[in-house]
């Protein structure tokens, strides 16, 4: 599963799919997110906000 983070609040985060869907996601729901996609261990930070790729 592959997306993007953009955080837009201190405690909201959209999350872009790479198949055009998003999510807004609050602090403690992003951290399940990434929990479930194991992605946490694979951040990459860009100017833009934070890169996700993680293979399942």
């Amino acid at each position: 599963m592959n997306f993007q983070l953009n955080r837009i609040n201190p405690n909201q985060t959209q999350v872009m799919f790479t198949d055009g869907r998003f999510e807004t996601l609050t602090n403690e729901e992003l951290e399940y997110l990434l929990a479930q996609t194991d992605a946490a261990q694979s951040i990459q930070y860009e100017e833009e906000g934070v890169a996700i790729d993680s293979v399942h």
